[in-house]
């Protein structure tokens, strides 16, 4: 064969061999959705993550049913008393302290004297002993007693005395009471400020958790891969941008679907908890709380991507992605801290406004177009943030020369 010949045999080989090793265009424009895919199936076979996944659905279910059983349940306050009279001051002690709360009851145990009484409530059989000592009542305990029972036992005597005194006076109690009593109101909105903040603290610690797990498990898988040349490898088959979309999107949908499941329970334990009228007010608050975080993680996913890709062994993760994460514990922090026009401000403040937007929903002092402005603004930040962030991502994985800064990798040629 002459050698015209074996050219001519030889270039369709070669060019069968280019084709069958240059991806082509469509696979390539796809394989985000393959790196994402990956990310899925590694996190929900890490037995390390379901497992704590699992122990944090039951810490949230059990704090519920610990809540919702001392909601439930009755404290019973058992007084000593050696007489007849003293008797009569407790069962009206047990009135005055229904009336504040009804969990609460005060319950007169009869002894036979002093002596006895006091040798009771020596052994603990007893809160406390009523007795009278000359012209006053005198309430003995072991330890400092009880603001309830101390202040009914206290309205109690106060009003028995009064009835003596009237009766003393040839009146009675209704005359001498009459335009005293104050009238009590009670406001249903300003009583749910409490349960509202408590919801903004749950908020604030959800945030705060996921965000910096998953952030530091990407930068982890990021720093592995680089370390390891593996990306060296997946660079030859993908674009950058490709694997970095695929990191994001794939611990993004884990991470949202992890809160979703969590606040699900809450949702549930809410229903059988005191304050179920609230389910209406905290639904909508809960959606709003996953739409932002959903916007504002993609933002942090991309920013932990970075530190990963600056650092260039494991050692310097920490000094890569400090920054973000001492962002995320001032926005911690000051979630539960701002109040009034502080707080109004960081609704509108992207990432802070992942919680103080939600928590102002929940308190109903948000207008209806606020949080669609904070969360427009979220996205505009997670958009400036992610096209910043692929730029540094694709300029510093493939670097080799040491821990790089975010301006050092910008002046970095691709």
């Amino acid at each position: 064969m002459t050698t015209s010949q074996r050219q001519r045999t030889a270039t369709p080989t070669r060019e069968a061999a280019q084709r069958h090793t240059t991806p082509s265009p469509e696979p390539t424009r796809s394989a985000w959705r393959l790196v994402a895919t990956r990310e899925i199936v590694v996190r929900l076979t890490n037995r390390a993550f379901v497992v704590s996944t699992l122990l944090t659905i039951v810490l949230i279910a059990g704090f519920a049913l610990w809540s919702i059983m001392q909601g439930n349940s009755t404290t019973t306050h058992r007084v000593l008393v050696a007489s007849s009279q003293a008797a009569s001051v407790v069962t009206a002690a047990d009135g005055l302290a229904t009336e504040v709360d009804d969990k609460v009851r005060v319950e007169a145990v009869t002894v036979s004297d002093d002596a006895v009484a006091r040798q009771t409530l020596a052994d603990e059989g007893a809160d406390a002993y009523l007795h009278r000592s000359g012209d006053q009542w005198t309430l003995t305990t072991i330890d400092e007693p009880d603001v309830q029972l101390r202040q009914a036992l206290a309205g109690a005597v106060s009003r028995a005395a009064l009835a003596a005194n009237a009766a003393a006076a040839g009146t009675t109690v209704e005359d001498l009471m009459r335009g005293a009593t104050l009238a009590s109101e009670v406001d249903s909105e300003a009583g749910s400020t409490g349960f509202a903040y408590g919801m903004g603290f749950a908020f604030a610690l959800l945030f705060f958790l996921s965000a910096v797990m998953f952030g530091q498990m990407i930068a982890s898988s990021v720093i592995e891969e680089k370390q390891s040349r593996l990306v060296e490898i997946i660079a030859t088959a993908i674009p950058l941008r490709q694997l970095l979309a695929g990191k994001v999107i794939g611990n993004s949908a884990i991470a949202l679907a992890q809160l979703v499941l969590f606040t699900a329970v809450g949702i549930v334990a809410v229903s059988f908890s005191e304050y179920s009228h609230m389910l209406g007010a905290l639904s909508g608050a809960v959606g709003w709380f996953i739409a932002f975080f959903a916007v504002g993680f993609v933002a942090l996913a991309c920013i932990f991507a970075v530190g990963g890709a600056l650092a260039s062994r494991t050692e310097d993760l920490q000094a890569t992605t400090a920054p973000v994460t001492t962002v995320l514990m001032l926005v911690y922090f000051a979630s539960l801290s701002l109040e009034g026009t502080a707080e109004r401000i960081a609704s509108f403040v992207p990432i802070a406004s992942v919680i103080s937007m939600p928590t102002r929903v929940l308190r109903g002092d948000a207008l209806w177009w606020e949080p669609v402005v904070a969360l427009a603004i979220t996205v505009a930040f997670a958009a400036a943030t992610v096209i910043l962030g692929e730029k540094v991502y694709r300029r510093s994985l493939m670097q080799t020369r040491g821990r790089l800064s975010w301006r050092q990798a910008l002046a970095t040629e691709e």
